[in-house]
């Protein structure tokens, strides 16, 4: 999570361009940790998905940013971070995230992503689909659906 928010302070994000949908630029990768920066100018639902065995860590430079969880058999949890918070989840996680409209975040995972495991149902069923590490992912709305209703919580 240091390493998230010390590359956040090395970045000037004043001049960024800011019409189009959004983008995730990557910054550094190295043998051990690599580096985006995600600019969303549209909100945006990155669906469920894990990392492929890498952890995170998150820091918010500017806007809102919300991170979910996937849990079963309880009240789903979401956790609100805004400009200047941080928040790291294990290589083992599964969870969703949602920026608001201008949200513009770094994430920095240890060891560098292999791949993406995007979720959703189908047929009843949970399923993981493999995805290439540099290619956002999909909203899982069946999921979503299947899970019930959530509340939002500040950290």
């Amino acid at each position: 999570m240091e390493r998230a928010q010390q590359a956040a302070q090395a970045l000037d994000v004043s001049d960024l361009n800011r019409a189009s949908a959004g983008d995730a630029l990557l910054l550094w990768r190295s043998t051990s940790s690599e580096a985006w920066l995600n600019l969303w100018w549209q909100s945006r639902d990155t669906g469920y998905h894990d990392h492929g065995g890498s952890c995170v860590g998150v820091y918010v430079i500017e806007g809102v940013a919300r991170n979910e969880p996937l849990v079963i058999g309880r009240t789903r949890g979401v956790r609100e971070y805004r400009t200047g918070e941080r928040f790291a989840l294990p290589s083992s996680g599964i969870h969703r995230m949602e920026h608001e409209a201008g949200a513009v975040t770094i994430h920095v995972y240890s060891p560098p992503l292999r791949e993406i495991g995007h979720y959703d149902v189908e047929n009843g069923e949970l399923r993981r689909r493999s995805g290439p590490p540099d290619q956002p992912s999909a909203a899982s709305p069946r999921l979503l659906s299947a899970l019930g209703p959530n509340r939002v919580r500040s950290t």
